[in-house]
């Protein structure tokens, strides 16, 4: 079966947090012959692992590098590799997922009122100006 995966679906097979959950999750994602991966997804199951379970930015950052790398997962993988550039730098990754985005759409200056944000990206080589 193709399937689409919500957030609370990859939450619980990483965190493992509900017993039952977690093994139907699991068997799932491993019956499956195709996971689609949505960025919103992402960006949510971001901020849970980090937010929610406080897992370090590595920990999240291998996870999100683990489903990537799964041959039967599909994601938009150049935002992907954005938002984790950020991520990885101390970053929030919704960040560089929406720059990303954004460029892609059109967009040639990402702005923000985020100081971190705006610094993260434009040390990455990203057109990005602060708000005032």
């Amino acid at each position: 079966m193709k399937i689409t995966v919500d957030t609370n679906v990859l939450a619980r097979a990483i965190l493992q947090d509900d017993a039952a959950q977690c093994r139907t999750a699991r068997k799932l994602l491993r019956n499956a012959t195709l996971i689609a991966v949505s960025l919103p997804s992402l960006c949510e199951l971001v901020w849970i692992l980090r937010h929610g379970a406080k897992l370090a930015k590595e920990d999240v950052a291998a996870a999100i590098r683990a489903l990537l790398d799964t041959a039967n997962v599909v994601m938009n993988r150049p935002a992907v590799e954005a938002g984790l550039a950020v991520l990885e730098a101390g970053g929030d990754f919704a960040d560089g997922i929406m720059a990303h985005e954004g460029k892609w759409l059109g967009g040639e200056t990402f702005l923000s009122f985020d100081k971190k944000a705006v610094a993260l990206l434009s040390q990455q080589g990203v057109a990005a100006q602060l708000l005032a």
